[in-house]
Protein backbone atom coordinates (compact mmCIF):
# COMPACT_ATOMS: atom_id res chain seq x y z
CA UNK A 1 0.00 0.00 0.00
CA UNK A 2 1.15 3.56 -0.46
CA UNK A 3 1.39 6.52 1.32
CA UNK A 4 -1.32 9.01 -0.30
CA UNK A 5 -2.44 12.28 0.49
CA UNK A 6 -4.45 13.26 3.96
CA UNK A 7 -7.70 12.65 3.59
CA UNK A 8 -9.59 15.94 2.87
CA UNK A 9 -13.10 14.18 4.44
CA UNK A 10 -11.28 14.24 7.55
CA UNK A 11 -8.90 17.14 7.54
CA UNK A 12 -10.44 20.05 5.54
CA UNK A 13 -7.88 20.79 2.18
CA UNK A 14 -7.05 24.34 4.05
CA UNK A 15 -5.63 23.14 6.67
CA UNK A 16 -2.71 20.99 7.72
CA UNK A 17 1.39 21.13 6.15
CA UNK A 18 0.99 22.60 2.63
CA UNK A 19 3.32 19.67 0.99
CA UNK A 20 2.62 19.27 -2.57
CA UNK A 21 -1.20 17.80 -3.24
CA UNK A 22 -0.91 17.08 0.04
CA UNK A 23 1.16 13.86 -0.24
CA UNK A 24 3.81 12.52 2.60
CA UNK A 25 7.37 14.35 3.02
CA UNK A 26 9.88 11.87 1.37
CA UNK A 27 11.40 10.94 5.07
CA UNK A 28 7.46 9.66 5.93
CA UNK A 29 8.16 6.74 3.07
CA UNK A 30 10.02 3.81 3.15
CA UNK A 31 10.72 4.01 -0.44
CA UNK A 32 9.14 6.45 -3.63
CA UNK A 33 9.19 6.07 -7.52
CA UNK A 34 8.38 9.70 -8.10
CA UNK A 35 9.70 12.55 -5.98
CA UNK A 36 8.37 16.70 -6.09
CA UNK A 37 11.05 18.94 -5.54
CA UNK A 38 10.98 22.43 -5.00
CA UNK A 39 14.28 24.93 -5.54
CA UNK A 40 13.91 28.10 -4.36
CA UNK A 41 16.27 29.70 -6.61
CA UNK A 42 16.04 33.12 -9.02
CA UNK A 43 19.36 34.77 -9.01
CA UNK A 44 19.36 33.80 -12.80
CA UNK A 45 16.46 36.09 -13.74
CA UNK A 46 16.78 39.01 -16.41
CA UNK A 47 13.48 41.05 -15.32
CA UNK A 48 11.11 40.53 -12.97
CA UNK A 49 12.55 38.47 -10.00
CA UNK A 50 10.21 36.44 -7.36
CA UNK A 51 10.64 32.84 -8.58
CA UNK A 52 12.16 31.84 -5.68
CA UNK A 53 8.66 31.76 -4.05
CA UNK A 54 7.63 29.77 -6.43
CA UNK A 55 7.92 26.17 -5.09
CA UNK A 56 5.68 27.20 -1.62
CA UNK A 57 2.97 28.90 -3.91
CA UNK A 58 2.56 25.92 -6.48
CA UNK A 59 2.44 23.47 -3.00
CA UNK A 60 -0.40 26.29 -1.51
CA UNK A 61 -2.13 25.95 -4.67
CA UNK A 62 -1.66 22.21 -4.70
CA UNK A 63 -3.83 21.51 -1.85
CA UNK A 64 -7.46 21.92 -4.27
CA UNK A 65 -5.80 18.86 -6.39
CA UNK A 66 -7.58 15.54 -6.22
CA UNK A 67 -6.11 12.13 -6.02
CA UNK A 68 -7.95 10.81 -9.43
CA UNK A 69 -6.98 12.23 -12.87
CA UNK A 70 -9.70 11.62 -15.13
CA UNK A 71 -8.28 13.07 -18.21
CA UNK A 72 -5.54 10.04 -18.29
CA UNK A 73 -7.88 7.69 -15.91
CA UNK A 74 -5.26 7.34 -13.29
CA UNK A 75 -4.84 7.38 -9.97
CA UNK A 76 -1.25 8.00 -9.67
CA UNK A 77 -0.94 8.43 -5.75
CA UNK A 78 -2.47 4.52 -5.60
CA UNK A 79 -0.53 3.33 -8.19
CA UNK A 80 2.92 4.53 -7.48
CA UNK A 81 4.00 6.00 -4.24
CA UNK A 82 4.58 9.89 -4.89
CA UNK A 83 6.26 11.76 -1.68
CA UNK A 84 7.39 15.38 -1.15
CA UNK A 85 10.92 16.04 -1.22
CA UNK A 86 11.06 19.59 0.17
CA UNK A 87 13.08 21.88 -1.14
CA UNK A 88 16.79 22.01 -2.50
CA UNK A 89 18.56 24.30 -1.37
CA UNK A 90 20.94 27.02 -3.63
CA UNK A 91 23.09 29.83 -3.03
CA UNK A 92 21.17 32.51 -4.02
CA UNK A 93 24.48 34.72 -4.16
CA UNK A 94 26.65 32.48 -6.45
CA UNK A 95 24.91 30.84 -9.58
CA UNK A 96 27.91 28.47 -9.80
CA UNK A 97 27.77 26.96 -6.53
CA UNK A 98 23.95 26.77 -6.73
CA UNK A 99 24.24 24.99 -10.05
CA UNK A 100 26.33 22.60 -8.35
CA UNK A 101 24.24 21.84 -5.57
CA UNK A 102 21.30 21.05 -6.85
CA UNK A 103 22.87 18.89 -9.26
CA UNK A 104 24.42 17.07 -6.52
CA UNK A 105 20.59 16.94 -4.78
CA UNK A 106 19.11 15.87 -7.44
CA UNK A 107 21.39 12.84 -7.93
CA UNK A 108 21.07 12.00 -4.37
CA UNK A 109 16.80 11.46 -4.92
CA UNK A 110 16.56 8.08 -5.63
CA UNK A 111 13.46 8.67 -7.99
CA UNK A 112 12.01 10.07 -10.97
CA UNK A 113 11.66 13.91 -10.25
CA UNK A 114 9.28 16.70 -10.62
CA UNK A 115 11.03 19.58 -9.86
CA UNK A 116 9.15 23.01 -8.91
CA UNK A 117 11.39 26.11 -9.57
CA UNK A 118 12.57 28.95 -8.98
CA UNK A 119 13.89 30.38 -12.51
CA UNK A 120 14.86 28.45 -15.72
CA UNK A 121 18.60 27.87 -14.69
CA UNK A 122 17.85 25.06 -12.58
CA UNK A 123 17.08 23.24 -15.97
CA UNK A 124 20.53 22.69 -16.63
CA UNK A 125 21.77 21.15 -13.10
CA UNK A 126 18.87 19.12 -12.98
CA UNK A 127 19.74 17.88 -17.34
CA UNK A 128 22.87 16.73 -16.05
CA UNK A 129 21.52 14.39 -13.36
CA UNK A 130 18.67 12.98 -15.94
CA UNK A 131 21.59 12.58 -18.77
CA UNK A 132 24.12 10.75 -16.00
CA UNK A 133 20.75 8.06 -15.53
CA UNK A 134 19.86 8.02 -18.96
CA UNK A 135 22.26 9.28 -21.09
CA UNK A 136 21.70 11.71 -23.58
CA UNK A 137 17.88 12.52 -23.28
CA UNK A 138 15.17 14.02 -25.68
CA UNK A 139 13.71 17.23 -24.44
CA UNK A 140 10.65 19.09 -24.81
CA UNK A 141 10.82 22.70 -24.05
CA UNK A 142 7.34 24.71 -22.99
CA UNK A 143 8.49 28.37 -23.02
CA UNK A 144 7.68 31.72 -24.62
CA UNK A 145 11.62 32.20 -24.95
CA UNK A 146 14.14 29.92 -26.89
CA UNK A 147 16.63 30.15 -23.54
CA UNK A 148 19.16 28.86 -26.26
CA UNK A 149 21.01 32.28 -26.04
CA UNK A 150 24.81 32.18 -25.53
CA UNK A 151 25.75 34.98 -22.57
CA UNK A 152 23.56 38.09 -21.28
CA UNK A 153 26.40 40.72 -19.60
CA UNK A 154 28.73 37.83 -20.29
CA UNK A 155 27.24 35.59 -18.20
CA UNK A 156 26.84 31.68 -19.32
CA UNK A 157 24.94 30.59 -16.84
CA UNK A 158 21.28 32.74 -16.65
CA UNK A 159 17.90 31.80 -17.22
CA UNK A 160 18.11 32.36 -20.47
CA UNK A 161 20.85 29.97 -21.42
CA UNK A 162 20.62 26.10 -19.98
CA UNK A 163 19.64 24.47 -23.26
CA UNK A 164 22.63 25.83 -25.15
CA UNK A 165 24.46 24.79 -22.63
CA UNK A 166 23.06 21.64 -22.03
CA UNK A 167 23.50 20.58 -25.83
CA UNK A 168 27.48 22.25 -25.11
CA UNK A 169 27.57 19.39 -22.50
CA UNK A 170 26.13 16.31 -24.52
CA UNK A 171 22.62 16.26 -21.75
CA UNK A 172 20.69 16.33 -24.89
CA UNK A 173 19.90 14.10 -28.00
CA UNK A 174 19.37 16.58 -30.40
CA UNK A 175 17.49 14.43 -33.10
CA UNK A 176 14.60 15.16 -30.21
CA UNK A 177 14.90 18.06 -29.10
CA UNK A 178 12.04 21.02 -29.19
CA UNK A 179 10.89 24.24 -27.98
CA UNK A 180 6.75 24.78 -27.71
CA UNK A 181 4.80 27.88 -27.38
CA UNK A 182 7.53 30.37 -28.44
CA UNK A 183 6.26 34.05 -29.40
CA UNK A 184 7.37 37.42 -28.70
CA UNK A 185 9.87 39.46 -30.39
CA UNK A 186 13.81 38.43 -30.85
CA UNK A 187 17.05 40.35 -30.62
CA UNK A 188 17.56 39.22 -34.59
CA UNK A 189 17.13 36.18 -36.74
CA UNK A 190 20.03 35.39 -35.61
CA UNK A 191 18.30 33.50 -32.21
CA UNK A 192 16.58 31.86 -34.56
CA UNK A 193 19.30 30.77 -36.71
CA UNK A 194 21.25 29.67 -33.58
CA UNK A 195 18.44 28.02 -32.20
CA UNK A 196 17.78 25.65 -35.60
CA UNK A 197 22.13 25.00 -35.45
CA UNK A 198 21.71 23.75 -32.03
CA UNK A 199 19.26 21.42 -33.43
CA UNK A 200 15.94 22.18 -32.11
CA UNK A 201 12.66 22.14 -33.59
CA UNK A 202 10.07 25.06 -33.13
CA UNK A 203 6.49 24.93 -32.21
CA UNK A 204 5.36 28.12 -31.86
CA UNK A 205 1.93 29.48 -30.08
CA UNK A 206 0.60 30.40 -33.20
CA UNK A 207 1.10 26.99 -34.83
CA UNK A 208 -0.68 25.20 -31.64
CA UNK A 209 -3.74 27.91 -32.78
CA UNK A 210 -3.80 26.86 -36.71
CA UNK A 211 -2.91 23.39 -36.18
CA UNK A 212 -4.87 22.35 -33.73
CA UNK A 213 -3.68 19.78 -30.47
CA UNK A 214 -3.97 16.59 -32.14
CA UNK A 215 -1.68 17.76 -34.81
CA UNK A 216 0.59 19.18 -32.31
CA UNK A 217 0.79 16.15 -30.21
CA UNK A 218 1.17 13.58 -32.89
CA UNK A 219 4.43 16.00 -34.55
CA UNK A 220 5.86 16.10 -31.04
CA UNK A 221 5.45 12.31 -30.35
CA UNK A 222 7.33 11.74 -33.80
CA UNK A 223 9.66 13.89 -32.71
CA UNK A 224 10.62 12.26 -29.82
CA UNK A 225 9.81 8.90 -30.59
CA UNK A 226 10.50 6.16 -27.83
CA UNK A 227 13.77 7.94 -26.11
CA UNK A 228 14.30 8.78 -22.49
CA UNK A 229 12.09 12.29 -22.68
CA UNK A 230 12.73 15.42 -20.36
CA UNK A 231 9.84 17.45 -19.99
CA UNK A 232 10.68 21.12 -18.82
CA UNK A 233 8.06 24.20 -18.61
CA UNK A 234 8.50 27.67 -18.05
CA UNK A 235 4.89 29.21 -17.01
CA UNK A 236 5.34 31.97 -19.34
CA UNK A 237 4.29 29.65 -22.10
CA UNK A 238 0.86 30.41 -20.94
CA UNK A 239 -0.26 33.60 -22.06
CA UNK A 240 -0.46 36.43 -19.08
CA UNK A 241 -4.51 36.02 -18.96
CA UNK A 242 -3.48 32.12 -17.44
CA UNK A 243 -0.09 33.26 -15.65
CA UNK A 244 0.31 36.56 -15.04
CA UNK A 245 2.48 35.93 -12.02
CA UNK A 246 5.94 35.20 -13.90
CA UNK A 247 9.00 37.08 -14.69
CA UNK A 248 8.50 37.77 -18.52
CA UNK A 249 5.38 37.38 -19.40
CA UNK A 250 4.82 37.76 -23.24
CA UNK A 251 1.50 37.94 -24.98
CA UNK A 252 -0.43 35.61 -27.21
CA UNK A 253 0.71 32.54 -25.41
CA UNK A 254 -1.04 29.17 -24.84
CA UNK A 255 -4.22 28.73 -22.37
CA UNK A 256 -3.82 26.44 -19.70
CA UNK A 257 -6.57 24.16 -21.09
CA UNK A 258 -4.20 23.69 -24.31
CA UNK A 259 -0.49 23.33 -22.21
CA UNK A 260 -2.87 20.72 -19.97
CA UNK A 261 -3.83 18.50 -23.21
CA UNK A 262 -0.21 18.50 -24.93
CA UNK A 263 0.96 17.43 -22.13
CA UNK A 264 -1.58 14.14 -21.84
CA UNK A 265 -1.28 13.47 -24.85
CA UNK A 266 2.21 12.53 -23.94
CA UNK A 267 1.02 9.45 -22.19
CA UNK A 268 2.74 6.39 -22.89
CA UNK A 269 6.21 8.20 -23.83
CA UNK A 270 9.75 7.43 -21.63
CA UNK A 271 9.44 10.30 -19.35
CA UNK A 272 12.05 10.31 -16.98
CA UNK A 273 11.86 13.63 -15.80
CA UNK A 274 10.49 17.32 -15.52
CA UNK A 275 10.37 21.12 -14.13
CA UNK A 276 7.91 23.65 -13.51
CA UNK A 277 9.69 26.61 -13.10
CA UNK A 278 9.36 30.47 -13.45
CA UNK A 279 6.29 31.20 -11.02
CA UNK A 280 6.79 34.69 -9.56
CA UNK A 281 3.57 34.72 -6.73
CA UNK A 282 4.16 38.06 -6.03
CA UNK A 283 2.74 39.07 -9.70
CA UNK A 284 0.05 36.64 -9.21
CA UNK A 285 -3.63 37.39 -9.21
CA UNK A 286 -6.16 35.20 -7.30
CA UNK A 287 -3.10 32.39 -7.17
CA UNK A 288 -4.37 32.31 -11.13
CA UNK A 289 -0.29 31.58 -11.77
CA UNK A 290 0.41 28.97 -9.02
CA UNK A 291 -3.02 26.46 -10.08
CA UNK A 292 -1.97 26.40 -13.10
CA UNK A 293 1.63 25.56 -12.51
CA UNK A 294 0.13 23.25 -9.41
CA UNK A 295 -2.03 21.32 -12.64
CA UNK A 296 0.92 21.03 -14.86
CA UNK A 297 3.13 19.50 -12.33
CA UNK A 298 0.33 16.72 -11.37
CA UNK A 299 -0.12 15.96 -15.28
CA UNK A 300 3.51 15.24 -14.75
CA UNK A 301 2.99 13.59 -12.03
CA UNK A 302 0.50 11.52 -13.36
CA UNK A 303 2.65 10.69 -16.53
CA UNK A 304 5.25 9.12 -14.80
CA UNK A 305 3.04 7.54 -12.42
CA UNK A 306 1.21 5.34 -15.66
CA UNK A 307 4.56 4.11 -16.59
CA UNK A 308 5.96 2.65 -13.91
CA UNK A 309 5.72 -0.75 -13.19
CA UNK A 310 3.32 -1.65 -10.20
Amino acid sequence: MHIGPVDSSKVPRFAGPATFARLPRLDQVERCDVAVVGVPFDAGVSYRPGARFGPAAVREASRLLRPYHPGLDVSPFERVQVADAGDIVANPFDIGAAIESIEEAADAIDARLVTIGGDHTIALPLLRAAARRHGPVALLHFDAHLDTWDTYFGAEYTHGTPFRRAVEEGLLDTEAVGHVGTRGPLYGRKDLDDDRRLGFGIVTAADVLRRGLDEVIDALRQRVGDRPLYVSVDIDVLDPAHAPGTGTPEAGGLTSRELLEILRGLAGCNLVGADVVEVSPAYDHADITSIAASHVAYDLVSLLAMQEKT
